[in-house]
């Protein structure tokens, strides 16, 4: 998939649902706000810190490398967006299903990293039940599930 085909448009569904999502967290919808998470919304796969410059670059909304992070975390914290961390130590960051946005866990389902590409995919319906007992005192507040393979571009 190019960068090209996630490029923000003002006027796409994507840019309206930004906004929306961004104004349902009580927050004012900046321009660099709605353009990453725009960005996010219109692929189905974690993109890196530079394919996201990358993106709001060509889509004419340069930003700087300190703005993209700050509004990473942001969107991170007002859990419209989450990361997930790689096989090649490369932080990817996709925007959270709308059922994981109403749900009082965030981040519940599993990934899929394809070894010949290297892309990161949420497996949104793919909700594992981690069924393991730890050692007493012990308190799990996070799991992550990442199933590695060949990705249906790799395929041929």
């Amino acid at each position: 998939m190019s960068i090209s085909s996630v490029l923000p448009s003002q006027t796409s569904g994507a840019s309206l649902q930004a906004k929306s999502l961004i104004q349902e967290a009580g927050e004012r919808p900046t321009l660099s706000r709605q353009v990453v998470l725009e960005i996010l919304l219109n692929t189905p796969r974690a993109l890196t810190h530079t394919e996201i410059a990358s993106a709001a670059a060509e889509a004419g909304n340069a930003l700087d490398r300190v703005t993209l992070y700050r509004v990473l975390d942001w969107l991170i914290d007002k859990e419209l967006a989450h990361k997930i961390a790689s096989e090649d130590r490369v932080w990817r960051f996709n925007a959270l299903s709308r059922d994981a946005q109403n749900s009082s866990s965030t981040h519940e389902h599993a990934h899929f990293q394809c070894k010949y590409c290297g892309q990161l995919y949420c497996l949104d319906e793919l909700r594992p039940a981690f069924a393991f007992t730890l050692p007493p005192g012990f308190q799990c507040e996070h799991a992550e599930l990442t199933l590695r393979g060949r990705c249906p571009d790799c395929q041929d």
